[in-house]
C-alpha cells in the first residue's frame, strides 16, 4: 500500500475528482445492497403465499430504478477515477521527457535508449494502473465488501456473518507473506522488459550492418535469449501472483460451507427465514468479487510500486552540468579562449587532455587535426559543454562558458557532427529545424551554401522529398550537407564542423568551404577534420595527439615545420593523386 502514499502528491492535486469517484462507488455499493434484499422479501412473500401483482410490480420497478441509478453512478466513477489516472500518465511522461532534455552526456552513456523508452512507456503504464484500476479495486473492494458484510449482519444475522467471514483473515496473512516477493519479482520482470527494448532498438537501427555481415541468425538467437529471460522473469512474478485466486476460492468455499451449515440450522430453528438465508447467500456471492479483487489489487500495486521505483531512480539522476552562480545575461560573443590544464572523462582516470591552450578571435577559422583518438572530439565536446568539470577554463568574451545559461550558450553554436541525426520528415523541415520561422528562400540559400541545392532539385519532389527514418533515403554526403545547411541557417556565432565533410569529394568540399567563408565573413568557425585539405585555408591549425597540442600554426607554417602535418599532408596528396589516376583509367 506504500505506493499510494508515494503518489500522495498527485492524489492531493486531484482530490476532488477522486472524492466524487469514491462517492459514486459508495452509492453503487449501496445500490448493490438493495437487490438481494428485494429478492429475499419476494421469496418470503412467495413462501408465505402473500404475493400480489402490485407487490411484485413495485419491487420490479424498484429494481429498475436501482439499475438505472447504478449505470449513471458507474459512469461517474469511471470518468473521475480512470480520467484522473490518465492525467497522472501525462504528468509523468512530461516530467520524464523534460528530465531527458536536461540531462548531460554522462547520463546518456549510463542509460541506453531502449531502457529509457521502457521507463517512459511500460513503467508509466504500470503506475497509471495504480491511480486507475488500483484505486478502483481498493475502494470498490472495501466499499462493496464492508457494505455486504454490514447488510448480512443488519438484515440477516450478525453471528452467522461473523462465522462466515472468519476464514477471510487468511487472505490478509497470505498478502503479507507474498507482498515483498511479488515486488522483487516485478522489478526483475520490468528490468527484463527494458533489456528486450534495448536489444530490439539496437537490432532495428543496425539492421543494415547485420545483413551486410550476415549475422541475422546469430542476432535472432541473441534476441531469443533476451525473450527467454523475460519469460522466465514474468513466469516467476505471475506464479506468485497466481497463488491468490486459488487461495481465495478455497477460503470462499469454506465460507459457503459455514453459511450453508449454520444458516440451514438457523432456518430449522426458526432463527431466520428461508428468504433471509437466500438474501445472505446472495450477499455472499456479492462478497466474492472483493475477495478475488485482493489478488488483482496486489498485482497492480506491486507492479506499479516496482515501476515507480524505477522511474524515481531515473528522475533522481542529477546532471553534472554546472548551474551558473552569477548568470551572464548578455549573448556569448567575442574571443574564444581555451585553457585546459587537465581533463579526464567521468569514471575514467586516463588523462584525455593535458595542457591544451589556444585563442580564437571572433571571425577567425580554426582547424583541428590529428591522429584518431588524439583529442579532437574531446575539445569539441568541452566547447559544447558535454562536460563542465575540469581543471581549466573556457571563456567567450571574457566570460566563463559555465556562467551562461546552457540553452542561451548552445543557441549561439551551430554544430555539425560526422554522424548526423535527421528527422523523418521532408528536406525543407529538416533544414529549418533550428529556425522553424525561416522562409523558403532562406532554406534554399542555406542549401546552396552546403552545395546541396542541385541534388535537391534533381529529386522528384525537391524540398518536399521525405528523407525517411534517420535519412535512410539520402547518401552519406547528402546527410552531411543537409546538416551543414541546417547549422548555417541558424546563423550561429560559432560554427563547429566535426569531421562533417568526410563523405563528400574534394570538389564539393572546396565549394562548401568557399561558400561558408563567404556566408560567414564575420563568423567564427572551427573545423575538426581527418582530411587536411578541409583546414588548409584556416587562420590557424591545431595538431592534437595523445591529448596535447603537438603543432600549431597556419598551413604554410606547419608544412615548413616538417612534422606530423607535413608528413600526413603529403601522404594524403599522393593518395588523392593515385585515386585520380585510377578513376581516369576507369
Amino acid at each position: 500500500m506504500g505506493i499510494f502514499s508515494r503518489l500522495s502528491w498527485f492524489f492531493k492535486h486531484r482530490w476532488k475528482q477522486y472524492s466524487f469517484g469514491v462517492l459514486a462507488l459508495l452509492l453503487v455499493a449501496a445500490c448493490n445492497v438493495i437487490p438481494p434484499r428485494i429478492v429475499g422479501v419476494v421469496v418470503d412473500a412467495v413462501s408465505k403465499k402473500t404475493m400480489t401483482i402490485n407487490f411484485l410490480m413495485m419491487n420490479l420497478g424498484l429494481l429498475i430504478v436501482v439499475a438505472i441509478l447504478g449505470y449513471f453512478l458507474r459512469f461517474v466513477w469511471q470518468k473521475m477515477i480512470f480520467g484522473s489516472s490518465y492525467v497522472l500518465e501525462r504528468d509523468l511522461r512530461d516530467r520524464l521527457f523534460r528530465h531527458f532534455m536536461k540531462m548531460d552526456t554522462t547520463f546518456y552513456q549510463k542509460w541506453r535508449t531502449g531502457d529509457l523508452m521502457a521507463h517512459a512507456t511500460n513503467d508509466i503504464d504500470a503506475v497509471r494502473e495504480v491511480a486507475g484500476p488500483g484505486v478502483l479495486t481498493l475502494a470498490d473492494s472495501l466499499i462493496t465488501g464492508l457494505s455486504m458484510i454490514f447488510a448480512m449482519g443488519m438484515f440477516v444475522d450478525w453471528k452467522l456473518t461473523l462465522y462466515a467471514i472468519l476464514p477471510l483473515i487468511l487472505l490478509a496473512v497470505m498478502a503479507n507473506v507474498l507482498g515483498n516477493k511479488i515486488h522483487d519479482a516485478f522489478m526483475k520482470s520490468q528490468a527484463a522488459f527494458s533489456s528486450i527494448n534495448n536489444k530490439t532498438q539496437e537490432s532495428v537501427v543496425g539492421i543494415k550492418v547485420l545483413k551486410a555481415l550476415g549475422q541475422e541468425k546469430q542476432d535472432e538467437e541473441d534476441f531469443d535469449t533476451y525473450v527467454n529471460q523475460n519469460i522466465k522473469a514474468n513466469k516467476k512474478s505471475y506464479r506468485l501472483d497466481a497463488m491468490f485466486d486459488p487461495l481465495t476460492s478455497i477460503i470462499m468455499g469454506i465460507s459457503y460451507v459455514i453459511t450453508i451449515i449454520l444458516g440451514g440450522l438457523a432456518v430449522i430453528h426458526s432463527q431466520i427465514t428461508i428468504g433471509e438465508l437466500v438474501s445472505f447467500i446472495t450477499y455472499m456471492a456479492e462478497l466474492t468479487w472483493p475477495m478475488f479483487a485482493i489478488g488483482s489489487l496486489f498485482n497492480i500495486l506491486e507492479r506499479g510500486s516496482a515501476s515507480y521505483d524505477r522511474i524515481t531512480e531515473l528522475l533522481g539522476e542529477k546532471s553534472s552540468l554546472v548551474t551558473p552562480r552569477h548568470e551572464v545575461k548578455t549573448a556569448p560573443n567575442g574571443t574564444l579562449d581555451f585553457e585546459m590544464k587537465k581533463f579526464h572523462y567521468p569514471d575514467d582516470k586516463a588523462i584525455a587532455l593535458n595542457n591544451v591552450s589556444f585563442e580564437l578571435k571572433e571571425g577567425q577559422t580554426m582547424g583541428i587535426v590529428g591522429p584518431t583518438g588524439g583529442g579532437k572530439s574531446t575539445i569539441i565536446g568541452l566547447l559544447m559543454r558535454d562536460f563542465d568539470h575540469y581543471n581549466g577554463q573556457i571563456t567567450v568574451g571574457d566570460h566563463d562558458i559555465r556562467d551562461f545559461k546552457l540553452d542561451d550558450y548552445l543557441d549561439t553554436i551551430g554544430y555539425v557532427p560526422q554522424t548526423n541525426f535527421l528527422f523523418s520528415t521532408d528536406i525543407r523541415d529538416n533544414i529549418r529545424f533550428a529556425n522553424i520561422d525561416a522562409t523558403d528562400q532562406q532554406v534554399e540559400e542555406a542549401a546552396h551554401v552546403a552545395d546541396l541545392d542541385d541534388d535537391i532539385h534533381d529529386m522528384p519532389k525537391g524540398y518536399d522529398t521525405q528523407v525517411g527514418e534517420l535519412g535512410v533515403s539520402l547518401s552519406g554526403g547528402q546527410k552531411q550537407r543537409l546538416a551543414i545547411a541546417r547549422a548555417v541557417l541558424s546563423n550561429p556565432e560559432l560554427l563547429i564542423l566535426d569531421d562533417s565533410l568526410s563523405a563528400v569529394d574534394s570538389k564539393t568540399e572546396r565549394n562548401i568551404e568557399e561558400r561558408i567563408a563567404e556566408n560567414r565573413c564575420n563568423g567564427t568557425t572551427i573545423i575538426a577534420a581527418s582530411r587536411l585539405s578541409s583546414v588548409e585555408h584556416a587562420d590557424q591549425i591545431l595538431v592534437v595527439d595523445d591529448g596535447t597540442i603537438i603543432e600549431h600554426g597556419t598551413h604554410e607554417e606547419l608544412l615548413a615545420a616538417h612534422g606530423w602535418y607535413y608528413d600526413t599532408f603529403n601522404l594524403q596528396a599522393k593518395n588523392a593523386e593515385l585515386e585520380g589516376r585510377l578513376n581516369n583509367r576507369g
